[in-house]
């Protein structure tokens, strides 16, 4: 499973609350289960105003989880479903574009708080939590 940017902002926000949620609960239950990231959601985690501002914290709050690697197919994909989204009108955001595509081409479901936008991706297996 992929988890996205959601999980993670809500997993940080449950751990520096020391408060279980959603996101804890879901860990609980897949504990035996591989669980990805993808480098655009690594970025978005980067970029954000929590884990952005220490990279070894950044490194370690990720380290748990499998990093996806980009290869071609994933950008041959990303064409594919922004193609197809732009024609039914549609389109999700550029990093959510990104995501859906590696998920598609590793063939995982994606685990994310945003289902409503994700759900728009043809092929897309869209599990919340």
């Amino acid at each position: 499973m992929i988890l996205d940017s959601t999980f993670f902002v809500d997993l940080e926000r449950e751990t520096a609350r020391s408060k279980p949620g959603g996101a804890m609960r879901f860990l609980e239950e897949q504990a035996d289960t591989p669980l990805c990231l993808t480098f655009t959601i690594a970025g978005e985690l980067a970029a954000g105003e929590s884990l952005g501002q220490d990279r070894a914290r950044w490194e370690a709050f990720l380290a748990p989880f499998r990093f996806l690697d980009y290869r071609a197919d994933v950008g041959w994909r990303f064409g594919l479903v922004y193609r197809d989204l732009r024609m039914r009108g549609a389109l999700i955001g550029a990093n959510d574009l990104w995501i859906a595509a590696t998920a598609l081409v590793y063939d995982l479901p994606l685990v994310t708080r945003n289902r409503e936008e994700f759900a728009r991706v043809s092929g897309l297996e869209v599990l919340g939590y």
